[in-house]
């Protein structure tokens, strides 16, 4: 497995960081690769998403994982709608015409904020993704059911692949279980049992962390497997 630093432009002379993680086998051409977005509070160096892309690399998926601008700017405040549309596009178009192979389907994942702006994006088909990873959906705001974020997601037409933790605040079970049975895409569900927005889950359960996100890529080795 090698990985290799980039450098992404994304519009206006404005540039963002990428991890590219390459399989053993470095092969000219590959069934699938992934892309791996960050989430609202993190950067593309968060353990488990370097777990992510290192281990579906492992199982033969190159990846991308990237960063969004205000994090290339040491900045809290995620960027607007738009731009971070732009950079999910121009890191997406990147990926399928700038890389040293090519791939049949580019699969496109993200934690939290990231998956969801790749998931409207493909619903408004602004992002030609063959699939959605998401490892933890904000289905709404912490302790507020009433504002849910499920609207484009019944627009979906593509294989979908969701990961959720019991005990994550921004994602009632009982209510994305309703969401799910209305999805008109197909769809798979991995529910992580005392898993919180970021699947950590409670010493007392004598789950190392590591372990589940062996579990999250092998299901999603499994799922790539079956699906491309």
């Amino acid at each position: 497995m090698e990985r290799k630093k980039l450098t992404i432009n994304i519009q206006h002379g404005e540039n963002v960081s990428a991890v590219l993680t390459l399989p053993p086998d470095k092969k000219k051409h590959y069934r699938a690769g992934v892309i791996v977005a960050h989430g609202a509070g993190n950067d593309m160096e968060h353990e488990m998403l370097v777990d992510f892309s290192d281990g579906l690399a492992r199982a033969g998926y190159p990846s991308l994982r990237f960063n969004f601008p205000y994090k290339e700017k040491g900045l809290k405040a995620p960027d607007g709608q738009k731009k971070l549309e732009a950079t999910w596009g121009a890191v997406f178009l990147h990926f399928q015409t700038d890389m040293p192979f090519q791939v049949d389907h580019v699969i496109a994942s993200g934690k939290s904020m990231g998956g969801r702006v790749a998931s409207q994006m493909a619903a408004e088909k602004q992002l030609p993704a063959d699939g959605l990873i998401f490892l933890g959906y904000p289905l709404h705001p912490a302790g507020d059911l009433t504002k849910t974020r499920d609207a484009h997601l019944y627009r979906l037409d593509v294989p979908l692949l969701f990961f959720a933790g019991t005990k994550d605040a921004l994602c009632d079970m009982i209510l994305f279980r309703k969401v799910l049975k209305n999805l008109s895409a197909p769809w798979q569900l991995d529910v992580i049992e005392g898993g919180d927005h970021s699947f950590h889950v409670p010493k007392s359960l004598g789950i190392r962390q590591s372990a589940i996100h062996d579990r999250i890529v092998k299901t999603s080795g499994a799922w790539l497997d079956g699906q491309f």
